[in-house]
């Protein structure tokens, strides 16, 4: 069984706990906190340091899972993800014994499924990606790396979604819709149209070509 260290210890963190201790493929030795964040600890795992001490943990040939949640940027999550690469740290794909992830299906480093999310044949996730509880990504869709499709959203077959995007709780992409870098789709936004890089939909929805 592998030794991991947690990196975040906020709701996400809770949720992949519950994640991991499911696949019984991991002993969880404890979090780490970015400095001057105070826990005692996480649903009963430790608090064992700051993000700087992550080095120490990995000569001890721990693996890493990131568990910084991600909304409004991926930033916080991309750069402790970086942080952790360059360190040297394995970054296992954590999968839940409750999702459905394809064989023909790739994906990348330190990506993790939650419960009850699809990834169906021909799909490509990218690296450090969230795909949430309950979350469809159909066939031959591609969700670039550092990007979280949150719960209940629906992607659908050919779709291509960029780099550092969020699609959030309900949202739904059409068909081979493209969605460009650093977009951030609000919760239960229909999308029907392709979306340039960085733009933000919230509580309405693109229809036919037309913003409503």
């Amino acid at each position: 069984m592998s030794a991991l260290i947690l990196l975040g210890g906020g709701g996400h963190c809770r949720s992949v706990i519950d994640v991991i201790e499911q696949t019984g493929l991991y002993s969880i030795l404890g979090v780490l906190e970015k400095k001057g964040v105070a826990r005692p600890n996480v649903v009963g795992y430790p608090l064992l340091g700051i993000d700087h001490d992550l080095p120490m943990f990995i000569k001890r040939n721990c693996a890493v899972v990131v568990t910084v949640g991600q909304i409004k940027t991926s930033e916080p999550r991309e750069q402790v993800y970086l942080y952790a690469k360059e360190m040297g740290a394995k970054l296992p794909v954590v999968v839940s014994p409750r999702a459905y992830l394809s064989c023909h299906a790739k994906v990348g480093d330190g990506s993790t499924f939650m419960h009850g999310a699809i990834v169906n044949c021909n799909a490509e996730i990218g690296e450090n990606c969230i795909i949430n509880t309950r979350a469809l990504v159909e066939h031959d869709a591609k969700i670039g790396s550092h990007t979280h499709i949150a719960t209940g959203a629906l992607i659908n077959g050919g779709v291509q979604i960029g780099k550092r995007c969020f699609i959030g709780s309900g949202a739904v992409i059409h068909n081979d819709i493209d969605v460009g870098d650093g977009c951030l789709i609000g919760a239960g936004v229909t999308v029907q149209k392709d979306l340039p890089a960085g733009t933000v939909l919230k509580n309405r929805q693109v229809a036919n070509g037309t913003a409503r």
